[in-house]
């Protein structure tokens, strides 16, 4: 089975978002200048659909850049024998009330 990383760190979300927003932008306003010298909206709305797509191979993707600085987990706890099978939590669950 391959071992393929499916996950982001949390920086690297950031990174991906700001990035997206970017590229989006660049294209959404080099589009609208375009579009604007040679008179057709249809252009514009190409070249924003073209930044959309780039900005989604991009940043969808967990790309290794996104992936530089993971969570540190804790350990799991081992289970006790009495969380285990239940008896002393009923018997407090008792007391309290």
């Amino acid at each position: 089975m391959l071992n393929v990383a499916t996950h982001m760190d949390y920086e690297g979300q950031g990174r991906a978002e700001r990035l997206s927003r970017v590229i989006i932008t660049l294209f959404g306003a080099v589009g609208l200048i375009w579009g604007y010298v040679i008179q057709q909206f249809s252009q514009t709305v190409y070249i924003l659909i073209a930044g959309v797509l780039l900005a989604s191979i991009l940043t969808i993707p967990p790309w290794p850049m996104y992936r530089r600085k993971p969570l540190n987990w804790q350990k799991a706890r081992p289970e006790s024998q009495s969380t285990a099978t239940g008896g002393d939590n009923e018997t407090s669950k008792k007391k309290k009330k």
